[in-house]
Order: structure tokens, then sequence, then C-alpha cells
């Protein structure tokens, strides 16, 4: 498999709290949240910090493990950095670090797949329309917190306030799941798997990324995988960029992995 990967920061001066890995049969994208300033005191690590480990974590899993599904090993991923870092930080805290997931292996024939969250997977199917892959319970729970959050001054306390009741909606039964301290959230993703003879392609996206199709409405999936095979990822990111600054939308973290030759090693 051959993996194309572009990721860029809301802005030159933030952390990318992004994450994205791939080896040859798997691929992972992380898109970090939670945390904002004055909750220092509550993780100390940070959501980059805490995208990156569980990211690290996930792709050696999903790389090393056979025999197991994948909601298992993000069930171990997300134990394993809640352990490293539950003695010193509130873990179980609302504005501590999250990740929304997304992953990809291909294994026996099959491409496996998983959708955690906000982040979104689109399966390239050969003679077919494109199988888009997304978990939409934080978009329909986000939707009653969005006047608020356009109203209010981006990093005021009014906004996070309102940050804060969105996020405590995150795992629990009628709100909606993301990785975060509690390894049983990775039960509540979305899976499936497709035989790798009927794809000729994949991409896993952040939303900020999948706004090109979602928010911006610039183009469809097909096209977003016409552009990638002719342009390569960067290019979505760059047109992305280009939306934001003509509909004064605050820009958002942006990653895209490509995934092509999906049953060569």
């Amino acid at each position: 498999m051959r993996v194309a990967m572009a990721s860029a920061a809301a802005r030159a001066d933030r952390t990318n709290e992004d994450f994205t890995g791939a080896v040859p049969a798997a691929a992972v994208l992380i898109d970090g949240a939670g945390g904002f300033s004055g909750t220092e005191s509550i993780c100390r690590h940070g959501v980059a910090w805490y995208a990156s480990r569980l990211g690290g974590i996930l792709l050696g899993l999903v790389a090393l493990v056979r025999g197991r599904g994948l909601p298992a090993l993000l069930a171990e991923a997300i134990e394993q950095v809640t352990d490293i870092h539950r003695d010193t930080c509130d873990v179980a805290d609302p504005t501590s670090p999250s990740a929304a997931v997304a992953v990809l292996r291909v294994s026996d024939g099959l491409v496996e797949y998983l959708v955690l969250g906000d982040s979104v997977l689109v399966l390239d199917r050969a003679g077919g329309t494109p199988l888009v892959v997304s978990d939409p319970r934080e978009v329909h729970i986000s939707r009653s917190y969005l006047p608020a959050l356009e109203t209010a001054a981006v990093g005021s306390d009014e906004y996070h306030g309102v940050l804060r009741d969105l996020r405590a909606n995150r795992n629990r039964t009628g709100g909606f799941w993301v990785a975060k301290d509690d390894p049983e959230a990775a039960a509540e993703a979305i899976t499936g798997s497709c035989p790798i003879l009927e794809l000729t392609g994949a991409m896993l996206l952040s939303n900020g990324a999948s706004r090109m199709v979602d928010r911006f409405r610039l183009t469809d999936w097909p096209g977003v995988l016409a552009m990638l095979a002719s342009s390569g990822p960067a290019e979505i990111i760059r047109r992305v960029r280009q939306a934001e600054a003509s509909h004064a939308v605050t820009p958002d973290d942006a990653t895209i992995a490509h995934c092509t030759d999906l049953g060569q090693p």
C-alpha cells in the first residue's frame, strides 16, 4: 500500500493537534480536541501530545497485532495512553484531551476500517460511487451549540463555556463518542470491511480537511478523489484554507492520508 499524507496546523503560530501515520498495511489518522487556554492544570501534556501518543500506539498495535479487531486495538491504545498520564492529569475532566479516530487496515484480502468521532474515511470503489464512512452523532449534537459558538468571541470565557457544555455530551448514552480516557468508547465506533478487489483506493480526513465537501461544498467526494490523484493531498488543504478565508471561517487543523495500491505489499 502506498500512502500520501499532508497535514497543516490551523495557523502558523499554533501547534498542529492532528496526527497521521502509516505502515505498509495500515493507516491511522487522529484529530485531537479538548484542552484550551487555562486548562493546563487539568492536563499538563496537551492535545497534540495526546493525539500523537494515541496515534503512535494505535498504529503499532494495528501493524503488529493481527488476531484482534480494530475496536479492541483502539480500546487498548486508549487505555495505554490514559495510563501514561492518569497520575499527573485529570483524565476524566470534560476538557481533558480527546480525539476523533480513523483507521484503515489491509488484511487477508480485505480492507477493514474504523471511524470514531467526526473524522471521515472514504473508500474509492472501482466502477461505483465512493463509500463515505462517518460518525454523525457529534455533528448532530453540535448543531444546537453552533449559534452560541459563532456569536461568542473565539477564546473568550463565553466561548469556552459553550465548548464545555458541548463536550459534556462526550462518551455517554445519547451523546457522541470519542477517544479519551474510557476504552469502552471504542466499542461505539463505526466499523466495516470491503474486499480489496472492489477498491482502487481510500482516504482518511480530519474534519478540518473534510470541510472541502461537507461545509464549503467546493466539490463532491468523487471530485476530491480525482483531485488527490492529480494534485495530491496538499492541494485539498490549500483550497480549504482559501475557502476559510473567503467565508471568514475560523481555520482548523487539516490532515489527509490518501491510500492507493491497497493490494500491494
